[in-house]
């Protein structure tokens, strides 16, 4: 596989996955991105213009996407509508990218019998007790419990049924919290890391008792290639680096580390549904297909995210006040 289209790959997980692919291969790579606010093309700045074309265009578009999967060896699906709070404020979006989405890249992938890669998430099973010792598996029924992962496990689905109805090549991956460089500032961890930069107290929904399970976006990346290489056709694997933090820890870690009192933040309006914890049993892919994390101390995998986020103010900046002021009026 020397081609790949990687849809999403602006954002910050595909991101993540362009700039590891560039480092650890030979692979050329096509970005499709409709670079709505959640996509930045500052995200690829510095990536050789040999390895790497971008498309500005909505996975949707049957026509573009039959003419960039038609010219691919590999499909590498990351783009999604994924914030689970604008799920909540306007769900329809996520209906059109995840579920009409995915469905357009499939049919495509289906005509050109293209290898296709759908990324996931955990939270297509709803979550746990956070006294339950039980994580993820694979066999996990889904239970999803906002429009955004819903959506997803609808995407799943698909992916799904057009390997058994159509033999179509794919797998799924299924992964945890994701941490790192270029993600957007709504997002809990860069939200809290550039508020301590920026003099805000941080925010913490309710009591901070729920768990994430959380995992660097490069060991994610690395998971990611070895499933495509190695992966078996129609499986599902679940990603996680065994990193299960609640909430309020993770803020506290952040504001130690960056120097401030652990205790210098403020309880805010929860999320409505939101799950209590996740939790990721990553067994089958490590046994299988002999995958491990690079980033085992989330302790130092944050101190580096939160080194990016204080050296890269001009990529995130943009963002923060309308990112704030949206919080703002909901009270959180």
């Amino acid at each position: 596989m020397r081609k790949l289209l990687v849809t999403g790959g602006a954002g910050f997980i595909g991101s993540n996955f362009v700039h590891h692919v560039v480092a650890h291969t030979d692979h050329r790579v096509t970005v499709l991105d409709k670079l709505t606010y959640a996509g930045n093309l500052a995200s690829l700045a510095g990536l050789p213009e040999d390895r790497l074309s971008f498309v500005k265009g909505d996975i949707a578009d049957a026509a573009l996407v039959d003419e960039l999967v038609a010219d691919a060896d590999a499909v590498v699906h990351y783009a999604a509508e994924s914030h689970n709070d604008n799920s909540l404020n306007d769900p329809r979006p996520f209906l059109d990218t995840n579920i009409i989405g995915t469905y357009t890249l499939l049919e495509a992938a289906r005509r050109h019998e293209t290898r296709f890669h759908h990324i996931s998430t955990d939270e297509v099973y709803g979550d746990l007790e956070l006294d339950d010792p039980e994580r993820f598996t694979e066999s996990t029924p889904y239970n999803p419990s906002s429009p955004y992962s819903s959506t997803k496990a609808g995407s799943d689905l698909l992916v799904r049924a057009w390997v058994r109805s159509f033999g179509v090549q794919a797998t799924i991956s299924n992964c945890s919290n994701n941490y790192g460089p270029y993600q957007h500032v709504e997002k809990f961890i860069p939200r809290q890391i550039t508020n301590v930069v920026r003099g805000i107290r941080p925010k913490l929904y309710g009591k901070g008792e729920n768990v994430r399970d959380w995992i660097h976006a490069d060991d994610h990346s690395s998971a990611v290639l070895t499933i495509l290489n190695k992966g078996r056709i129609g499986e599902t694997y679940l990603i996680g680096a065994d990193g299960e933090k609640n909430n309020k820890d993770v803020v506290e870690l952040i504001l130690t580390l960056m120097g401030q009192d652990a205790d210098a933040y403020d309880h805010v309006t929860d999320r409505a549904g939101h799950d209590l914890r996740y939790a990721i049993d990553s067994t089958k892919l490590r046994e299988e297909l002999g995958w491990q994390p690079a980033y085992r101390d989330f302790e130092a995998g944050l101190a580096a995210t939160i080194d990016w986020y204080r050296a890269n103010e001009e990529w995130w900046a943009p963002a923060k006040d309308a990112t704030e002021a949206f919080y703002a009026t909901k009270g959180q």
